[in-house]
């Protein structure tokens, strides 16, 4: 079956969900543990963390998750640009400041496009200017 197939009927819902399903196997695959999905700052205009995951050695993860169906136009990783970045790290500001304490962080990608899948590790940073 076809990529485009398998995605054609679906809402833009369920295929961001299924999306988020292969990434979040792929990162348990990796060692990493869900911590929480799909994070939201309250009120309009804030920011999404599609998947927040914990490594082994305690670092909090802040995973944004794109698909593409294939690399043209950039692919993944372009739809990742800084004012999508600044609002993934608006989020993360919300989600420590209900911990307490800071674990240390960072900002990973996974980029899904057709049947390839690819981790970014550390794909941007907090600095992103606001």
């Amino acid at each position: 079956m076809k990529l485009l197939d398998k995605w054609a009927g679906l809402t833009t819902k369920a295929r961001g969900d299924a999306a988020e399903d292969r990434a979040l196997a792929h990162l348990q695959g990796h060692g990493l543990r869900l911590v929480q999905r799909n994070f939201r700052t309250p009120g309009r205009g804030g920011g999404e963390v599609d998947l927040i995951m914990r490594e082994p050695d305690g670092t909090l993860v802040f995973v944004e998750v794109r698909q593409r169906a294939d690399a043209s136009r950039g692919g993944a990783s372009a739809s990742i640009t800084p004012r999508k970045q600044q609002r993934i790290v608006l989020a993360a500001r919300h989600f420590l400041l209900r911990l307490g304490s800071q674990p240390p962080c960072r900002f990973d990608a996974v980029l899904i496009e057709g049947a390839r899948i690819e981790w970014l590790r550390a794909a941007f940073d907090a600095t992103v200017a606001f």
